[in-house]
């Protein structure tokens, strides 16, 4: 998006380079890339960080003060994973941005769940040595120009809070197979907590136990990262029930995975957010190509149609309708000049809500299809995860 920094990167860039970029990640995070990362970082002028760093702060205000939509969003917690004693706001935030035809971002969608919140600033440290001179030493992978003593600071307070390490847990389903493996264990070195399957855990009264170093030890906090989703498709018992009462604290309310997600968007109005509605309040479509069907809860994109045909719409059976947004489509353009050519972007502003809701981070997806996520453009270069460096 800047071409004093993109053309020179561009002319300077080498197969090399990007190969020991990928040696790097792997030596850091301590695992091989488990999906793609893109050639380059992307360049991104700060005003436009910080425009959505704002909508995004400004939707989520807007959402807790609307009654109804906390009201129903309450009742949108499917029973089964109500769990008790939820946190009045939501830890962590994500608000993911695409660019419009007039460089306006424009929401694709918000949630209340975190995502690769240790891994991204190792990406950024390996881009930079990987391509050294390449990319300027004054640009700031952090919105706002967030030292990395800070963002270590405010990361460590908020998974684990104020326990022993050994006593907090990162939640997953198989962790070791997850494409996010890189992300546990970067957390693991810096802050101590270990990833651990919610099948290995053990019940004792009010309490949950995991096995660390041959020792039964006490689970008092748990950051989260287990996907609803992928529980209901593998369908197996699990050790607890999320609506036990259990003595522990939640790095991450589960609720807010379900409260602040895919099911907000249609409350929300505000510019930057295409119209949405639940498939089960929409009448006649006349023209489905301009929408986008996408299920509430499905996450890397899974089940969403671009473009949807009539027939699509008619196959989601009658009972589950209400869990599908149709919602405006927005066609984004490719604003990154790459050798393999223009790329588009999808903008992810993470934030950590402590004292406030603060942007601390964020995540770039580059792709030259209709969908963005690191498990699309498989077979195409210069497109993948990667990193925004910001120029003031």
């Amino acid at each position: 998006m800047i071409p004093s920094l993109r053309l020179p990167f561009n002319r300077a860039w080498t197969p090399q380079k990007y190969r020991r970029f990928l040696a790097l990640i792997e030596e850091r995070s301590g695992v091989a890339t488990q999906f793609r990362h893109s050639e380059t970082p992307c360049f991104l002028p700060a005003p436009l960080i910080d425009k959505m760093t704002r909508y995004g702060r400004e939707m989520v205000e807007q959402l807790l003060a609307d009654a109804a939509y906390l009201r129903d969003s309450e009742a949108a917690i499917p029973e089964r994973y109500r769990v008790p004693h939820e946190a009045p706001l939501p830890l962590f935030v994500q608000a993911d941005f695409g660019l419009d035809a007039n460089l306006e971002p424009k929401l694709v969608e918000i949630q209340g769940f975190p995502s690769l919140y240790a891994y991204q600033p190792v990406v950024a440290e390996c881009y930079r040595e990987a391509y050294g001179n390449g990319i300027d030493a004054s640009l700031s992978a952090q919105p706002g120009g967030l030292e990395m003593e800070e963002y270590h600071r405010l990361l460590r307070r908020a998974i684990v809070g104020e326990h022993d390490p050994a006593n907090v847990i990162l939640l997953e389903i198989d962790p070791t197979r997850q494409k996010t493996w890189c992300d546990f264990l970067v957390t693991e070195k810096l802050f101590g907590v270990r990833a651990v399957d919610l099948r290995a855990l053990r019940k004792d009264g009010n309490r949950l136990w995991y096995e660390r170093d041959g020792q039964w030890t006490p689970v008092e906090r748990i950051y989260n990262r287990v996907i609803v989703d992928e529980l209901e498709r593998r369908a197996f018992a699990l050790p607890f029930d999320f609506r036990d009462d259990l003595q522990v604290e939640w790095a991450g309310h589960p609720n807010w995975f379900f409260r602040l997600s895919k099911f907000s968007l249609p409350y929300l109005h505000h510019p930057s957010v295409p119209r949405a509605q639940f498939l089960d309040r929409v009448g006649q479509v006349d023209h489905p190509e301009r929408y986008v069907l996408k299920p509430l809860y499905s996450f890397a994109g899974l089940g969403v149609i671009v473009g949807p045909t009539l027939q699509d719409l008619a196959a989601v059976p009658v009972a589950k309708r209400s869990q599908f947004l149709l919602q405006e489509r927005v066609d984004f353009v490719p604003v990154i000049e790459t050798p393999a050519g223009a790329a588009k972007i999808e903008v992810r502003i993470m934030y950590i809500w402590l004292e406030e809701m603060r942007a601390v981070n964020t995540i770039v997806r580059m792709g030259r299809g209709s969908q963005m996520g690191v498990d699309h453009n498989k077979d195409l270069e210069w497109v993948g995860g990667s990193v925004g460096f910001i120029a003031s």
